[in-house]
């Protein structure tokens, strides 16, 4: 990843964990939490693509399952993360531009529905059985309706800042006059191909003045 999109990520990353820890985790609402996490991997991932979103996903899911109060194993939240930023950067839009909010909004369901069922299954896998005691048919339900009236204030924000930053101009300029120097010293210096073509002029230039002065010296001496 570049080093811009390295550092959108973490800044949002770490910004939506602390609202989700101080603020979302402490509504006390029925049902499931709303997760900002989730819905800000989704917002790079659909501008990053399908490899971004997975390291994104990973790199949140990780910091979620080791910032307090975490209940659960660690790496659990990162596999679920890590999995749902794959999937939803297969979906990004080729151009980087959205025509509509549909197709976000149906990401955005599918990805609650898809983050509960998969963190209630590796809970299952590893003993955890909160989500059977809880109701697994409610949690899916509030998941995805408290997802999806928190999406439209998070994702196209997310997704803004995403494009503004793969778009920068002064990271584009930077980015080509390095290249332009690397060419240029790579042309002139490290294979030494403009030089070495510079030398073998000077060498055969040289080389036809010996022969004239050569053949001036001999024609003096024959007179």
């Amino acid at each position: 990843m570049r080093v811009n999109r390295i550092l959108l990520s973490s800044a949002l990353v770490v910004v939506a964990l602390v609202i989700q820890v101080s603020v979302l985790a402490r509504l006390h609402l029925p049902g499931a939490v709303p997760d900002l996490m989730l819905l800000t991997v989704l917002g790079l991932a659909l501008v990053y693509g399908h490899v971004g979103g997975a390291l994104v996903g990973f790199g949140a899911g990780l910091l979620a399952d080791l910032a307090p109060p975490a209940d659960h194993a660690a790496g659990r939240y990162a596999l679920v993360l890590c999995v749902i930023g794959y999937l939803a950067g297969l979906v990004k839009p080729e151009t980087g531009q959205l025509k509509s909010a549909t197709g976000p909004m149906v990401v955005v369901v599918a990805a609650a529905l898809g983050s509960t069922l998969l963190y209630a299954g590796v809970g299952a896998l590893v003993g955890d059985t909160a989500a059977r005691h809880v109701g697994l048919g409610s949690l899916l339900f509030t998941a995805a309706l408290y997802d999806l009236l928190l999406a439209p204030f998070v994702v196209p924000g997310v997704m803004a800042l995403a494009r503004r930053a793969e778009n920068d101009p002064l990271a584009e300029t930077g980015s080509g006059a390095k290249a332009t120097d690397i060419s240029s010293g790579w042309l002139s210096g490290g294979t030494g191909l403009k030089i070495g073509s510079q030398r073998n002029g000077l060498r055969v230039k040289a080389a036809r003045a010996r022969m004239a002065r050569a053949g001036r010296i001999k024609g003096v001496k024959r007179l």
